[in-house]
């Protein structure tokens, strides 16, 4: 399919060709358009990328299945070459205008420096444990993307970052203390996504801050965690659709913050059902799960019309809801035949209320084109 930004060069010549428009306004339209347009990876270059994790593995591997075989010297020159001519040749042929391969190349690079750690350390025994190496491989990467300025980079970055609150989080490392590094780390690379112009790593971050604190209502009174989650993301919500323009200059999501609150709204609050959910009085889970059956509603009301994404999360949300208030306030009242009874008549009751939002948002959009 061709992109949006086609698409509209399209539109604006055929405009011109059929009068709509004269030439200095196609002109100052298509210049809008290139100045504006979405910088997005296409196939090939997420093949090219792929390829490219796939050559640094190969490297790597073939380097530590000869490491004995190979003189200590030429091991550390042989990686600090294949790092070396990633990140230059990736520099060379961007400036050719090979910008895929080139961010591959950068990949690549970025793959063999994590590896050299590894092996590096291994073979001069240096202190430290995996959790370190992380985040020195980590550091490393943020740093060769602000020097490059690389997207892809940017986003390796985040993920780094996320594997570690990952592996400490669950305790894979054995951790003494909690990560709360990571508020640091995402605040680092949120202010790095800007330079590198990497919107994409700035999702992932949202995201991540969302799992982070999933993590800490897990290790400290889930309360304390969740009420304020969902107060924020209320707020960010209510500033995203009611100053949508604002907002976005300055978080330069695409217009996507509502679907990022709506998640941190959900999330919130699914946390505050589950922690209720067990006391013998159910009117606090009762009052959540209004809060949230409200809140769903109001979203879909408020943004769903320009978000496609949105209304699909509203939707998970909202079969969700159906399903925990089931579990929760209803299971001790029906049998294994009335449950089957009941979730048919809870999903035919969610299919009917999706195919309805369905039609009434796309009704404007067909009026329109009739128009």
């Amino acid at each position: 399919m061709a992109s949006y930004s086609s698409r509209v060069r399209a539109d604006i010549a055929r405009w011109l060709q059929t009068g709509l428009i004269d030439a200095s306004t196609a002109d100052a339209l298509t210049r809008d358009v290139e100045a504006n347009q979405r910088r997005s990876l296409s196939f090939g270059s997420i093949l090219a990328m792929m390829a490219a994790l796939l050559f640094g593995a190969a490297l790597l591997i073939f380097v530590a299945a000869n490491w004995e075989a190979i003189p200590r010297l030429a091991r550390v020159a042989a990686l600090f070459a294949i790092i070396l001519a990633g990140y230059v040749g990736g520099a060379v042929l961007k400036t050719r205008d090979h910008a895929a391969i080139g961010e591959a190349l950068w990949i690549v690079a970025a793959a063999a420096f994590g590896g050299s750690i590894a092996l590096i350390g291994q073979m001069y025994h240096l202190s430290g444990d995996e959790a370190s190496a992380l985040i020195t491989w980590g550091a490393g990467t943020a740093l060769a993307a602000v020097a490059l300025r690389s997207n892809p980079l940017t986003i390796a970055s985040v993920g780094i970052a996320d594997a570690w609150l990952f592996l400490k989080g669950f305790d894979y490392f054995g951790r003494v203390e909690f990560p709360h590094l990571f508020v640091v780390m995402a605040l680092v690379l949120f202010a790095i996504s800007f330079w590198t112009r990497s919107r994409a790593a700035r999702h992932l971050i949202i995201l991540s801050v969302i799992f982070y604190l999933v993590l800490t209502a897990t290790e400290y009174e889930a309360l304390q965690v969740a009420v304020p989650l969902v107060v924020v993301s209320a707020l960010l919500f209510a500033a995203a659709v009611f100053a949508a323009e604002p907002v976005d200059r300055i978080v330069q999501l695409g217009g996507r913050l509502p679907l990022h609150a709506l998640i941190g709204f959900l999330t919130g609050l699914a946390m505050i059902q589950f922690e209720l959910a067990d006391e013998s009085n159910n009117s606090g889970f009762a009052i959540a799960s209004a809060v949230a059956l409200a809140g769903i509603v109001a979203a879909i009301v408020l943004g769903g019309r320009e978000s496609r994404g949105l209304r699909w999360v509203a939707y998970a949300g909202f079969a969700f809801e159906l399903a925990i208030i089931y579990v929760v306030m209803l299971q001790s009242m029906l049998g294994t035949a009335g449950f089957f009874l009941a979730a048919a008549v809870l999903l035919g009751i969610l299919a009917l209320v999706i195919i309805r939002v369905e039609k009434r948002m796309r009704a404007p959009n067909v009026e329109g084109a009739a128009a």
